[in-house]
């Protein structure tokens, strides 16, 4: 599981899939309607906001906004209730570490975009998240499965 603290924007047509499908099986996870994937260091993140099921459904609306402004048509019906306004804080190193990740599955699957991503310094995060100076986030399994 992957739930990408860089914007939605910057995925390729196979990145913004899964963190569709990854997103709603978060989702699911936070409301408590599975009982796989509870303790994934992903949506530690999304735990500690004071209403995690509304913070991954506000996570959702953007990947669902970026998905229809590409012509895709994913369900917005399966995004759950949101009253969550706040933002969840995120360090820059874990930006950056993720960024470097999905520059490395960009290099390999969709060349025009790995060209895009390494004209950028650093990425768009996604608007959820209020980034400040830090290493990589202790949650992150650093060289591990994405």
């Amino acid at each position: 599981m992957r739930l990408w603290t860089i914007h939605p924007r910057h995925l390729d047509t196979k990145g913004l899939l899964a963190l569709w499908r990854e997103g709603l099986l978060a989702q699911s996870v936070l409301q408590g309607r599975t009982r796989g994937y509870r303790n994934h260091p992903q949506l530690l993140r999304f735990k500690s906001s004071p209403d995690p099921a509304g913070s991954v459904a506000g996570y959702l609306r953007v990947v669902y906004g970026e998905a229809v402004e590409r012509g895709y048509s994913f369900s917005e019906g399966k995004i759950g209730e949101s009253g969550f306004a706040g933002r969840i804080r995120c360090t820059r190193g874990q930006l950056l570490y993720e960024w470097g990740h999905l520059k490395n599955k960009l290099r390999l699957r969709d060349p025009r975009r790995y060209a895009e991503a390494e004209s950028l310094e650093e990425p768009t995060a996604h608007p959820l998240f209020e980034i400040f100076e830090g290493g990589i986030e202790d949650w992150e399994v650093v060289g591990g499965p994405a």
